[in-house]
């Protein structure tokens, strides 16, 4: 091997070594940022980190930083990216469910046109996530419940036929379904028996 060959080649492995050094002290970094919650730095540091798409730590800690600091639409892309690394991880969809759900309550001048498609797949989100982890827990069907009552307050602005009456009263009751099973677990939860009253009212005010 000539000097030249020689110079070049270690020249190429250093720079691998370096790079290789940057992106674990970037993820590094970002996971103690993370734990601090201190979101903002873990997102600026994580960022960094290259084919972060293929790694399912990096992107986990990426989602939720997103989320807490209320990018809810890179926070729902992250989350995304994770379900397709780790599909059963119910979390996942719980928190892409919320992002949806916040993106739908709140949105966008352009996103309006899009309200009822997040507020539907909010509820497929939560949905997915009691699939996974079960009927028992008191936090997904509030969720879901949440949404579906946000989902049916949204289309009673819209009603003109009786059809659409119907359809808004379907989501009504399965809000208050879920937050009865929420009762079953948690019966003097106060909270969620003001929901169902609230839920109820709404139903009459349609008649």
């Amino acid at each position: 091997m000539t000097y030249f060959k020689k110079t070049f080649f270690l020249f190429f492995v250093l720079t691998g070594v370096s790079t290789a050094f940057a992106q674990g002290n970037y993820e590094n970094m970002g996971r103690q940022a993370f734990m601090k919650s201190d979101f903002k730095t873990a997102i600026a540091q994580l960022e960094k980190v290259e084919n972060n798409d293929s790694n399912s730590s990096v992107l986990k800690m990426l989602s939720y930083s997103y989320f807490q600091c209320g990018d809810y639409e890179k926070a729902t892309d992250a989350y995304s990216r994770l379900i397709t690394l780790k599909p059963n991880d119910y979390s996942s969809y719980y928190y892409r469910g919320k992002a949806r759900l916040n993106i739908a309550n709140a949105p966008k001048e352009t996103l309006n046109s899009m309200r009822e498609s997040f507020y539907q797949t909010a509820i497929k989100d939560f949905t997915k996530a009691i699939e996974i982890n079960g009927e028992d827990d008191p936090q997904l069907l509030q969720n879901r419940g949440i949404a579906y009552k946000d989902y049916a307050i949204f289309k009673s602005y819209k009603i003109k036929k009786a059809p659409e009456k119907a359809a808004c009263v379907a989501q009504f009751n399965n809000a208050i379904n879920d937050f009865q099973k929420v009762l079953t677990v948690q019966p003097f939860r106060k909270d969620i028996i003001s929901l169902v009253d609230y839920v109820k009212a709404q139903i009459v005010s349609l008649k």
